[in-house]
């Protein structure tokens, strides 16, 4: 609420954050128990860096030659947490004048996060038919059982099911809350977990590139996937947490993109970290006329427990380890005036 409504109200042209909140501009859309909130949050201090950037994110939205042109809004909706209707590759939470879209993005590397099956066999698609059951037993049934039975017999657990799989919710939140501590109870329960690891990894990412070479769904569309590359423009407004630099960006559209780049190649392999992991990494290089050396954009999978070890199924967390700067197809709003990428020439 913080970071997105102080997003918004810095493209209104008001000359401070206590004045926007002040005049309860009505362009933004939200009721009064949503204000009310937000002037409480405010009055508290608490989150004063949070309001300040915010707000100097969405200035720079105004004044953007790239973005607003000093055009202030007339309609700012707000998505408030929820989820799009539709196909949407881009968490979009401001919309202005419905054209403009805006995703805040404040301290975060994660690009998405979602279920490994939609990721390694949907190849994060909207919809269509992928596996929906736990992906650790899906990919790694016989480790991921003997990881469970260590653990049961090292918390001392009893009258368990064979299998995670048949465990009731209550017998779920049981074992996670057995489990404390950063690590697994003894050596025989962490080896397990550094096998389950390997082959969790290992299967992720052979389905991974099965499934790229079997559909029509090429590296480009894949690239574009992860860089949430979306079917419009919009633009990403937030904060690098390694940084502390405001981040201020606008999102080439697939037309954009391509225009701009062609991809060479892109890579799958398992990565060897502390958890089931993989990496990838797309070589591209610019169309632009001259000589061009190919560049690299890369990132990783953290495939893990949610809300804690056996608790629920495992999700897929999309990283990027790229620097958002050097991304292609995310271009820097500025105040100096730059072309912008046509669709047809313009000479005859």
């Amino acid at each position: 609420m913080v970071t997105e409504l102080g997003t918004a109200l810095g493209t209104l042209g008001f000359p401070d954050l206590s004045s926007a909140l002040a005049g309860r501009p009505h362009e933004l859309r939200i009721g009064n128990e949503t204000w009310d909130r937000l002037e409480t949050v405010h009055a508290g201090k608490g989150f004063a860096v949070e309001f300040g950037v915010a707000f100097e994110n969405g200035q720079a939205l105004l004044a953007a030659p790239d973005g607003l042109r000093g055009r202030k809004p007339r309609i700012i909706e707000w998505t408030g947490g929820r989820r799009a209707p539709g196909d949407e590759v881009a968490p979009i939470d401001l919309r202005i004048d419905h054209v403009y879209l805006i995703s805040c993005k404040y301290e975060s590397d994660i690009l998405a996060n979602t279920s490994p099956a939609r990721l390694f066999e949907g190849l994060l698609a909207m919809s269509g038919t992928w596996n929906r059951d736990d992906w650790f037993e899906v990919v790694a049934f016989d480790e991921l059982k003997a990881l469970y039975a260590g653990c049961l017999a090292a918390t001392g657990l009893i009258h368990f099911p064979a299998t995670p799989g048949l465990c009731t919710r209550e017998q779920h939140r049981e074992l996670r809350d057995a489990l404390t501590g950063r690590t697994y109870p003894n050596e025989e329960t962490r080896a397990a977990y550094r096998t389950l690891c390997r082959t969790v990894s290992t299967v992720s990412a052979q389905r991974w590139e099965s499934r790229l070479r079997e559909t029509d769904t090429g590296s480009e569309l894949m690239v574009w996937r992860l860089l949430r590359i979306g079917s419009a423009p919009y633009f990403v407004l937030g904060l690098d947490r390694h940084t502390g630099l405001p981040v201020q960006y606008r999102i080439a559209s697939p037309w954009d993109w391509r225009d701009e780049f062609e991809v060479l190649e892109f890579v799958v392999t398992a990565g060897a970290a502390g958890q089931p992991r993989v990496d990838w990494t797309c070589r591209y290089r610019p169309r632009q006329p001259g000589p061009h050396q190919p560049r690299t954009v890369a990132g990783h999978i953290e495939i893990r427990w949610s809300h804690g070890r056996f608790a629920q199924p495992p999700e897929a967390k999309i990283y990027l380890d790229t620097p958002m700067d050097e991304l292609p197809g995310y271009h820097r709003l500025s105040e100096v005036d730059e072309p912008q990428l046509t669709l047809w020439s313009t000479t005859a």
